[in-house]
């Protein structure tokens, strides 16, 4: 267990890694899944992610299995866009014995009317359920992100939200956190600033000259690759859309990759983090596995690589350590996770490392983390993003998954654990993320790769 000076007034650091702290320990919560708000308001960025996912209506479904481990103090309300798998629902309840909550259907086009009803002073397009929200025995409410939606809808019924709305949004501006690192004197990569489109092909002109042959954009706020694009720093320059401005300037940063600067190898950890009212718990470190262009397509736990660099561990919590207490000085209290870079240089044993951006909310890699590290605190884990080929019952996947001793029951060592069903429009699944669970991360490689070879279903290994 690691802290910092108390005396100093800032949270306090613990380390617990293969742990999950007392999360919200007394405190329930009403919890709207307001996937589509990630942006604050960036409507063009929030049409991009409406057509980058599919089934994007069930993403929220993420939350069901969880929300009883993140808030243990009651009756916890998960507000969803649509009813989740049934089978899966059932299955969470009564073979893992998860404590689920209750549940309402809220659509994103009625969560964005009722947010600019409630700031305009309009009438409510839903009374009778702000009514329910108003009586329910949950003192906060939460979301993803604390937007203005979030803020107004807990004035109106006279409830709290456990991050300042500034300090969801600052805690997710990449910009800001850049800024922060340094200052810190932390390592940080060759950055220029672009204010408008025009812009940007003088910062490529700039990192060329360091000697990068290609770059990555990002704008302040972006999440599941969206705000993010990857440049060649020759040849020419494809105009930038405006959301990559809308919160200011955008950075456009040297990309590094093996063979270049002494870089051999690439690696993308990330720690799991909880901020609370007076700490900040660093509780698993994980590995994000990514497409081509850095998008998430899953995570797995303990990173297979550490053993190669003495020390490295160390300094991903103590730099996780520094930004978590930035995080929790934005004013954000919830989970989050501090995504890195980690360059294997060409001196065997040493490498950089370089805090990429911090998710300020429920990431792609808390579902798993919490899971995981509840059934089986030490274990290794591994979550992929599985598209099937052909759309199947949720009955049809969780059997298949039992009739092969495939699927994860309590008191088993291992096993593959369902987090959640992405449906179609007649409600099959078409994707899906799974947890597996085992000794070792190497052990749930292979635990999905006899899953495929045994399983009448086929998938496609896909992004979050």
């Amino acid at each position: 267990m690691n802290s910092d000076d108390p005396t100093l007034g800032g949270p306090l650091i613990v380390q617990t890694q293969g742990y999950t702290p007392q999360l919200w320990e007394n405190q329930s919560v009403i919890f709207i899944a307001n996937l589509l708000a990630l942006f604050f308001g960036n409507e063009e960025q929030t049409r991009a992610l409406e057509g980058e996912l599919d089934g994007i209506s069930s993403y929220g479904g993420r939350l069901l299995p969880l929300m009883g481990l993140l808030f243990r103090g009651g009756t916890n309300l998960l507000v969803l866009e649509r009813e989740p798998d049934p089978a899966l629902s059932k299955y969470f309840c009564e073979d893992l014995n998860l404590p689920l909550p209750e549940m309402q259907i809220f659509s994103h086009a009625q969560y964005v009317e009722l947010g600019r009803a409630l700031r305009e002073g309009g009438p409510l397009p839903d009374v009778d359920l702000v009514g329910k929200w108003c009586a329910h025995p949950a003192d906060a409410i939460d979301g993803l992100v604390t937007d203005e939606t979030i803020s107004a809808i807990a004035r109106s019924i006279g409830k709290r939200t456990l991050s300042t709305p500034e300090g969801s949004k600052n805690g997710n501006n990449k910009l800001l956190l850049h800024r922060y690192l340094e200052q810190c004197g932390l390592p940080v990569f060759e950055t220029c600033y672009a204010e408008s489109s025009a812009e940007v092909a003088g910062c490529l002109t700039s990192l060329k000259e360091l000697g990068y042959d290609f770059a990555v954009a990002k704008s302040q706020i972006g999440a599941s690759g969206i705000g993010l694009v990857k440049l060649a720093t020759s040849g020419p320059v494809t105009p930038m859309p405006a959301s990559f401005f809308h919160e200011g300037p955008c950075m456009v940063q040297g990309w590094l990759r093996a063979g270049l600067h002494g870089v051999t190898r690439v690696f993308s950890p990330s720690v799991q983090m909880f901020l609370n009212h007076d700490s900040v718990y660093l509780y698993d470190l994980t590995e994000q596995i990514l497409s081509h262009d850095s998008v998430h397509h899953g995570n797995e736990s303990p990173p297979g690589y550490l053993a190669e660099f003495p020390g490295l561990m160390e300094e991903l919590f103590r730099q996780a350590g520094i930004a978590g207490g930035w995080l929790h000085d934005q004013g954000y209290r919830g989970t989050a996770s501090v995504d890195f870079l980690v360059a294997g240089l060409d001196v065997p044993g040493e490498c950089r490392v370089y805090v990429c951006e911090i998710n300020a909310r429920v990431t792609g890699a808390t579902y798993p983390s919490v899971l995981a590290r509840y059934y089986q605190p030490r274990g290794g884990w591994l979550m992929r993003n599985l598209r099937l080929d052909h759309p199947v019952s949720g009955t049809e996947v969780l059997d298949s998954l039992e009739q092969h001793g495939h699927l994860f029951r309590p008191g088993r060592e291992r096993g593959i654990l369902p987090i959640n069903f992405n449906l179609t429009a007649d409600g099959l699944v078409g994707k899906g993320q799974f947890l597996c669970m085992g000794a070792t991360s190497a052990e749930c490689h292979e635990m999905l790769q006899r899953a495929e070879e045994d399983l009448p279903i086929d998938w496609q290994y896909v992004r979050d």
